[in-house]
């Protein structure tokens, strides 16, 4: 009995000198955003060059001194505005005598009808030989001629008088003068200045190869829907970031690819009635109107990578934590396209999977907002 006690008594002493059992962690704290399945619209931005749709460079027709230079460089011009002029004088003498070498062929004519007229009659009674009537004939055939060549080189002279007045044949800006008032224009130095047409402009911008492709196989697996005709908007970004206000579509898509560049070109017109767009500025071409149906999009900050490829963190129907793989698509301005491993449904960690492990025990905190609005 007595030894009973102290074998008691000594189990009494070690449970009292045992440290109480310590509690588990506490549940980390995430946040996490119910994975959807919906139409995202999608767009591409492109860096592009603005070009005029028609520039038309100004030359001399004819050769002379230039006297002088009437619009402004660098000023916008209407068709039919004069920009330059050349000394009329040596070819209004030109056409001052190819009318009055019409008035003498004129008078020519006049004596030759005459004379055809005086003859026929004679020869017909006899009076007259038909060598006289042939020669009339000539004669009269010979002035029509020369009355027909010179209203010829009267139209030629003026023609060429016309051409001292040297204006703008469509409405755009100009470039500067290239050469210089009192300089003496020739066929070697004919090129004046250019105009280019302001409205509307092109936007040119070039897609490589790789890119052609993934879009071709992004269709045709239904990831990438463009819209009705492959009408697709296109929006032009300004250096600046604001937004030039005029929408434009494309219009010419080169067929043959630059072996030099990679990449194919793509042109689009847009509408530039206030002149804010130049030519030779770089912009940003946005295309906007492709869908992508039925996607996943989440955000970049909720995918990690690891030995394996990339995973999420997902809270299962039990609050633990669980890490699943996924495949990534796209990245979208801050989200990730996912095409495998995710259904709409899961619930993802977004804020705070760092910490997770698997198993672990996690509080669930609502997002602030909705990663739609940024994405889509």
């Amino acid at each position: 009995m007595h030894s009973a006690s102290i074998v008691l008594g000594l189990a009494a002493l070690a449970a009292c000198g045992r440290e109480p059992a310590k509690p588990g962690p506490p549940p980390l704290e995430v946040t996490t955003l119910t994975v959807e399945a919906r139409d995202v619209p999608v767009s591409a931005e492109y860096v592009a060059q603005t070009q005029s749709s028609q520039a038309v460079n100004i030359q001399a027709r004819v050769s002379g001194f230039l006297d002088k230079r009437v619009y402004t460089e660098g000023a916008v011009v209407k068709a039919g505005q004069l920009l330059f002029q050349i000394d009329p004088k040596p070819f209004q003498v030109q056409v001052d005598g190819a009318a009055a070498a019409l008035q003498r062929n004129q008078a020519s004519l006049q004596v030759a009808t005459a004379n055809l007229k005086r003859t026929k009659p004679l020869v017909e009674q006899d009076a007259l030989s038909q060598k006289d009537l042939d020669d009339a004939q000539g004669q009269y055939e010979q002035a029509g001629a020369a009355v027909a060549q010179s209203k010829a080189q009267l139209e030629s002279a003026k023609l060429d008088l016309s051409y001292t007045r040297i204006t703008s044949p469509v409405a755009g800006v100009t470039s500067f003068a290239a050469v210089a008032e009192g300089t003496y224009v020739s066929s070697q130095n004919s090129q004046l200045t250019t105009v280019s047409v302001l409205t509307p402009m092109w936007v040119n911008f070039s897609i490589s190869e790789n890119e052609v492709e993934r879009i071709r196989n992004n269709i045709r697996k239904g990831l990438l829907k463009l819209p009705a005709d492959n009408k697709l908007v296109v929006e032009i970004e300004l250096g600046d970031g604001n937004l030039f206000p005029h929408t434009g579509k494309i219009t010419f898509a080169d067929p043959s690819y630059n072996s030099q560049t990679g990449t194919f070109l793509i042109r689009a017109t847009v509408d530039n009635p206030d002149g804010l767009l130049r030519p030779n500025q770089y912009v940003r071409a946005r295309l906007q109107g492709a869908l992508r149906p039925n996607a996943i999009l989440i955000p970049q900050r909720a995918v990690q990578q690891g030995a394996q490829g990339h995973f999420v963190w997902l809270v299962n129907k039990e609050g633990k934590a669980e890490q699943r793989p996924i495949v990534v698509g796209d990245w979208y301005r801050e989200h990730w396209f996912v095409s495998e491993g995710l259904q709409a449904g899961d619930q993802l960690v977004v804020d705070g999977g760092m910490r997770l492990s698997s198993g672990a025990t996690v509080t669930v905190k609502p997002p602030a907002a909705r990663p739609a609005a940024a994405g889509s």
